[in-house]
């Protein structure tokens, strides 16, 4: 079959790979829309820690697909779902725990098992979710990175009233201020580094955005832009009381200097989050069939299977002062398979 096959050392590309074949406790899927990302990058660079990835692989972690089998009590053959891409042993104490993102031996589709830029592929049964009826394929691609940064909201005692700021204006940072409205805050700011971005960082719900650094603090800050300086501008305009959420996975051993005193003087909550866990993966997916989340304006590049190759330096990017949200691959276009698409909010 084919796939986006990565090699290690920057050789990728679409190519041949073995067809799954089924296996108990598994099933197959036929990906529709694969997402890509910074992470994605890395893997193809060979920069990402290599504990957590096997070579050759093929990529793709955010994903939509249709079952080409039974998942019994789940869904039926032809099923539109998604799919957890994490691999949790369920036997550890972080599993048990609940905390299946930090399960003690690290499993991933797209990292260290087969991706979803292929024809098919197979996946552990109990992880797959059924999509509602009519849920736009736009909007579940992006279940995957939506459940990081929900994991990383539903952590912390949010109330309705916060005064709210993202620093960041790549797609998880426009996701944060998108889930962040389910909690209504008053007022939510985007800073980013891309004037082009402003109209996404505005149709994600954010009230303004700004490239120039906050004169004002703020009862939450999530940080997605993923470097130092971003960090210590966090920590910086946290107000009394409030939380900062450390979204950004700045290079391994990147450093921050700050007061510990200011936290415990502030009453500060400061959190790290490592993607998801099963419930966050579980909630966005009821929020998504129940329309609460429709991120798909964030798509601005999409790609047929056949033009992979553009779809990765779309996402690269360059000189362009064109906005940059989701680069998606459309596997249907293809295909043939054109499921009926709703309109988004």
């Amino acid at each position: 079959m084919r796939a986006f096959v990565v090699a290690r050392g920057g050789d990728a590309g679409v190519g041949e790979w073995v067809d799954p074949a089924p296996v108990p406790g598994e099933v197959i899927v036929a990906p529709l829309r694969v997402g890509l990302c910074g992470t994605d990058l890395e893997l193809i660079d060979a920069t990402i820690d290599p504990a957590y990835v096997r070579y050759p692989l093929v990529l793709g972690h955010e994903w939509v697909g249709r079952l080409e089998e039974d998942v019994a009590e789940v869904a039926p053959i032809g099923s539109l779902v998604v799919v957890e891409g994490l691999i949790p042993d369920g036997r550890c104490a972080a599993c048990r725990r609940g905390e299946t993102n930090l399960c003690a031996v690290y499993d991933e589709i797209g990292f260290t098992r087969p991706g979803a830029l292929a024809d098919r592929v197979r996946v552990p049964a109990h992880l797959v979710h059924r999509l509602a009826d009519g849920v736009d394929l736009d909007d579940a691609v992006l279940v995957e990175p939506m459940a990081v940064v929900w994991r990383a909201l539903s952590r912390l005692p949010l109330r309705k009233g916060l005064r709210v700021a993202v620093l960041g204006d790549g797609t998880i940072a426009l996701l944060a201020a998108h889930l962040v409205q389910l909690f209504a805050p008053t007022r939510t700011t985007v800073v980013g580094r891309r004037a082009e971005q402003a109209g996404l960082a505005l149709r994600a719900g954010a009230d303004a955005f700004t490239i120039d650094a906050p004169t004002e603090t703020f009862d939450l800050v999530i940080e997605a832009a993923g470097n130092a300086a971003a960090v210590a501008s966090a920590l910086e305009h946290c107000a009394r009381g409030g939380m900062v959420i450390l979204l950004g996975l700045p290079p391994h051993g990147t450093k921050v200097s700050f007061a510990p005193d200011d936290l415990v003087n502030n009453d500060q909550i400061v959190q790290g989050s490592f993607s998801y866990t099963r419930r966050a993966f579980a909630d966005v997916v009821a929020r998504v069939n129940e329309g609460l989340l429709r991120p798909s304006f964030l798509i601005t590049h999409r790609f047929t299977f056949d033009a992979a190759d553009s779809a990765v330096a779309a996402l690269r990017g360059g000189t362009t002062s064109e906005p940059r949200g989701k680069v998606v691959v459309d596997l249907a276009a293809n295909s043939g398979d054109h499921p009926r698409r709703r309109e988004s909010l």
